[in-house]
């Protein structure tokens, strides 16, 4: 049945790995070579972030995007570091007291360090206040003016009552003092007569004695009306004597802190509500320590409370040179935007300025703010109050408790502070844009996107560069020199990573990984250089610890359990190659793909569909092979057959159009009747056209075909088919280059169906000639030969069915005449 020699030719050796020319790394070792000063290949990130950091324009945050692994965090804040220190450092920030509304503390801005200076300044003003007034108010000088006062007032007070007592005296009425006060009583001969004695007066000698009583009474009331008022005089007069000796103790302790922060009037200010509320509340220094009571058990000291006085510094610059650059690991509510402490007392909550604590927010003000976007979306309440604050451009400390009613505890309503930072989020594209898309605000605050690429060229001069970041890497973190073979290889498996051979993978964790491992096997062997020999092997063993699943699924081919044929041939049957990623490992297993064809209205029957096991794209691309074969074959007459596809023992979920080549090739050996060779694999997507078009993975997948031939041992005929457009990405392994090389094992391009199926089927596919005439017994005559006696086939059973039809009419109308 072999009509044809294929014309398409398997790919030489050389091309299935492309090797980092050793002439092009002019060293011996990494030692030789200078660090490198930026990242290589992200000049486009690079003008982002450096754009984002110099605009200070309002909303002009930096979105850092990119897959994890690639150095974005290092990278961008070492970049900022550098900047940061050419900033001055921003303010520092403290709460201080509202002597007016204690419950909404005021916020003070200081220049960098005063802030740490003015709270010891502070607690050493309470301290010397604690000493300087009670030593005041002990003096001779404060007790002899108030004994004066009390002297001037007890003088007045007595003359008064002594003149109304003198009064009435005259009159035969005494004034008397008792236990319970004044009281007026009748007199004979300047003594006061008993109740007996008053008794047996004439009773208008009685009716004299009570008017006159009367009238003293009022007369008294009067006089100690006045006593009243002469004692609230005194009482004014030793507050003012107090506030007086208080302002010669405070004064000039007030007076040197106006000094020494006279270029701060909002400090200025609170120094003066400070004297003021000493001056209101000076008893609080008078009182001495009182002694431990016992309550419920626990030993209780009262003291007169000074933490009024205190301040509370939020945020410190003192040490801090630059602007600051802060990383915020654990973007919780309270990390982010600080949080009011309480205190339990007694079995309640309470809470005060000093307990208000900063968050990352506070501590990168005036700086960067370095956050990853997972994390911030993953935390409650954190996305929007990020949002709400630069909108607003202050930080507002708010408890959650309360701005839910959650809890009905007292709690502060802190004084706001302004706001001015640089915002850096992290994260995948997919969040940047899931968010652009449906959060209007993100766009707003978010305008500067820093996009890392995923791969450089490959070239000598990025060659070179890369083995520059090969030689930081080592010296950053204490590695054995590399020799300039290793890092030859090293940069051969960046290309690997990157499944490109003209490309070298920018996910600098991933490389450091190997780098890494390689010096551990370097120094396991006493080396002192890193050679080829450690970096391949660290390269084996990552492959072999995360190999499990794929040695498993191999054994269960070799043994039977999984069909998969290397050798002969079969109808309607063809070795596709699917891919299975677990977790940092993949790898690819050759799966059998079967296609049946009968008569039928042009339905395909995706068996993986019909259970929910395909996904859109895969079933997108068998929608693809029913619309290539009705315009081949069928653009003049319906397409008359019912094929079915499927994956053979497979029992996942099955996406992409990978194995729609295949999947083709399968239907067309079916329609033709021509076996296909098994021990040829296929891989690649197919067009409308019979395009054969590039696909993911395609060296895990040769490898995996590869791995189960070599298994079975190979018979110098085995290979895999791959769409052209692939090549470049070849960077296979040493033992399936040096099996092609010894012409045991081959990889064939192809560019269209034809080819394919020619290579698979070993019979040429057939072009139209002029006249649009197929050559006989070629794939494409085959197929359409099949399809027309399809065609022909449902046309009879057609015009069977309509004759049926027209007869049963006849018989329906001859009865119903008869009826």
């Amino acid at each position: 049945m072999d009509m044809t020699k294929n014309s398409i030719k398997a790919l030489d050796s050389a091309a299935l790995y492309h090797p980092c020319a050793l002439e092009q790394l002019a060293f011996q070792t990494t030692a030789e070579l200078e660090d490198l000063a930026e990242i290589i290949g992200q000049a486009r990130a690079l003008g982002a972030v450096r754009f984002g950091a110099g605009m200070r324009r309002s909303g002009y945050n930096i979105f850092v995007l990119g897959s994890p692994g690639m150095g974005k965090h290092t990278f961008v804040r070492g970049h900022l570091e550098a900047r940061a220190k050419q900033e001055a450092p921003p303010s520092d920030w403290c709460y201080i007291n509202n002597f007016e509304q204690s419950h909404k503390p005021r916020a003070l801005r200081l220049p960098a360090g005063l802030g740490i200076k003015l709270r010891q300044d502070m607690t050493q003003l309470v301290e010397e206040l604690r000493s300087a007034i009670p030593a005041a108010f002990d003096s001779e000088e404060y007790r002899r003016k108030v004994e004066e006062i009390k002297k001037a007032f007890n003088e007045r007070q007595e003359q008064a009552l002594d003149e109304l007592g003198n009064e009435a005296m005259r009159q035969g009425v005494a004034l008397l003092r008792t236990p319970g006060g004044f009281a007026f009583a009748s007199m004979r001969d300047n003594e006061v007569i008993g109740p007996e004695e008053y008794e047996k007066l004439p009773d208008q000698e009685k009716e004299r004695v009570e008017k006159l009583v009367s009238a003293y009474q009022e007369r008294l009331e009067g006089v100690i009306r006045q006593v009243t008022q002469w004692r609230r005089e005194r009482r004014e007069k030793v507050k003012t004597l107090d506030r007086e000796v208080t302002m010669r103790a405070v004064g000039h302790l007030i007076d040197e802190l106006r000094e020494k922060y006279t270029q701060l009037p909002a400090l200025q200010e609170y120094l003066s509500a400070v004297e003021q509320d000493v001056i209101e509340n000076v008893e609080d220094f008078r009182r001495r320590e009182e002694p431990p009571i016992t309550l419920m058990g626990l030993q209780v000291t009262e003291r007169p409370s000074l933490h009024r006085y205190q301040v509370n510094v939020l945020v410190d610059h003192s040490a801090t040179q630059g602007a600051p650059v802060v990383s915020e690991d654990n973007p919780a509510y309270n990390n982010l935007i600080g949080r009011i402490e309480h205190s339990a007392q007694f079995g309640a909550l309470v809470t005060e300025f000093t307990l208000i604590k900063p968050g990352s927010l506070h501590r990168a003000n005036g700086g960067y703010l370095l956050l990853d976007i997972h994390k911030v979306l993953s935390q409650p309440f954190v996305w929007e109050s990020l949002k709400r604050a630069l909108y607003a451009r202050e930080i507002r400390i708010e408890s959650l408790g309360q701005m839910y009613s959650l809890i009905s505890t007292v709690s502060l309503e802190p004084e706001p502070i302004p706001l001015e930072v640089k915002i850096v989020l992290f994260g995948d594209r997919l969040f940047y844009y899931l968010l652009y898309e449906y959060d209007p605000e993100f766009s707003e605050l978010f305008k500067v996107a820093a996009d890392f690429e995923e791969a450089l060229e490959r070239s000598p001069e990025n060659h070179l560069l890369y083995a520059r970041l090969i030689a930081t890497l080592a010296r950053k973190e204490n590695m054995l020199p590399f020799e300039r073979g290793a890092v030859a290889r090293v940069i051969e498996h960046s290309a690997r990573v990157v499944e490109d051979a003209e490309k070298l993978s920018t996910h600098i964790h991933r490389v450091a990984d190997v780098m890494r491992e390689a010096d551990y096997w370097a120094r396991e062997a006493g080396r002192g250089n890193i050679a080829v020999e450690d970096v391949r092997r660290a390269i084996e063993a990552e492959r072999y610890r995360g190999g499990r699943l794929k040695a498993e699924v191999q054994e269960e081919i070799l043994r039977g359990m999984l069909l998969i044929d290397t050798h002969g041939l079969s109808t309607g049957q063809v070795n596709g190659l699917s891919v299975l990623e677990l977790g940092a490992h993949s790898f690819a297993q050759p799966v059998r793909i079967t296609a049946t064809t009968r008569l039928g209205e042009g339905e395909f029957i995706n068996i993986e569909r019909e259970v929910k096991l395909s996904g859109a794209i895969h079933s997108k691309g068998v929608l693809i092979l029913s619309s290539f074969l009705a315009a081949r074959y069928s653009k003049d007459r319906p397409l008359s057959l019912t094929a079915s596809l499927v994956f053979e023992q497979s029992y996942g979920f099955v996406e992409g159009d990978s194995a729609s080549l295949a999947e083709l090739c399968a239907l067309l050996s079916s329609l033709a009747g021509i076996p296909v060779k098994q021990f040829l694999a296929v891989t690649g997507s197919v067009n409308q056209f019979g395009q054969v078009q590039a696909i993911g993975a395609v060296n895990d997948k040769i490898e995996g075909f590869f791995d189960i031939c070599n298994a079975r041992g190979l018979t110098g005929e085995q290979g895999v088919l791959m769409p052209a457009s692939n090549v470049k990405n070849l960077m296979l392994r040493d033992d399936v280059v040096q099996a092609a090389a010894a012409g045991q094992f081959h990889v064939y391009p192809v560019e269209t169906i034809d080819q394919a199926i020619e290579i698979l089927t070993g019979v040429a596919a057939g072009a139209p000639d002029k006249e649009g005439k197929l050559p006989p017994a070629s794939i494409n005559y085959l197929v359409a030969v099949k399809l027309y006696e399809l065609a022909l086939i449902r046309q009879e059973f057609g015009e069977g069915a309509k004759g049926e039809k027209q007869k049963n009419g006849e018989d329906d109308d001859e009865e119903n005449e008869e009826g």
